[in-house]
């Protein structure tokens, strides 16, 4: 009977070990648990900072390539070709005014070249008229022709050329006051220079092939066609 009870205590306390050292045991593990999720937690989260600063960075790389960078050297490079193409606009405007002053220079020489005849006015109005041996204009027109009084008209940039070429009036300082129907292939041209110092009324004709030729020009007293 003693024997027994010694037997039970003895299992008792042998338990009540065990399960003191299966709580410890599960304390140690616990901790050790904690400190390495703490670990993971302190370290991890440096990482994840350094890694949402390099994602940022590379972010940030990546908007900046959206944008263009222009080197020193591009903008003066641009520069440079935008001056070049003003010069040239520039040169091109004037050979153009070169070729039209040497045109109006070999028309004034021509009309110089050409005899003239005084003849009747055609009204009170004309201080002088008179006739030459002209030469048609020249033309851009082919085919059959049937006069166009429209400005800008090829008609009239040829009218114009050959009313300056027998009053000596620029094309570019020349005012039509008015070009109309003077008969079959026939137009009279009213003209001024900007003053109005110079007033003439021009009588061409059409010629086939060749384009439009003064056969009368009158100055006169004031303008009557404003």
């Amino acid at each position: 009977m003693s024997r027994d009870m010694n037997q039970t205590r003895s299992d008792k306390f042998e338990k009540r070990r065990k399960s003191t050292k299966a709580i410890t045991i599960g304390i140690i593990a616990a901790s050790i648990l904690v400190i390495i999720l703490l670990g993971i937690w302190v370290f991890g989260g440096s990482g994840g900072e350094e890694r949402n600063a390099d994602e940022n960075e590379n972010s940030s790389s990546d908007e900046d390539s959206d944008f263009l960078i222009t080197e020193p050297g591009e903008e003066e490079e641009e520069n440079n070709n935008s001056t070049n193409n003003e010069e040239n606009g520039q040169d091109e405007e004037n050979d153009s005014t070169e070729e039209n002053n040497d045109n109006n220079e070999q028309a004034n020489e021509q009309n110089n070249n050409v005899e003239t005849e005084s003849v009747e006015p055609s009204d009170e109005n004309v201080s002088e008229a008179y006739t030459g041996n002209w030469e048609p204009i020249g033309t851009e027109q082919e085919g059959p022709h049937t006069t166009t009084y429209d400005d800008g008209s090829q008609d009239r940039i040829e009218i114009k050329e050959a009313t300056s070429m027998v009053t000596g009036i620029n094309p570019e300082n020349m005012v039509e006051w008015r070009v109309e129907n003077g008969g079959d292939q026939k137009v009279v041209a009213t003209v001024s220079d900007m003053d109005e110092t110079q007033v003439f009324r021009v009588y061409l004709q059409w010629i086939d092939g060749e384009g439009w030729q003064p056969t009368k020009v009158e100055e006169l007293i004031e303008n009557d066609k404003k």
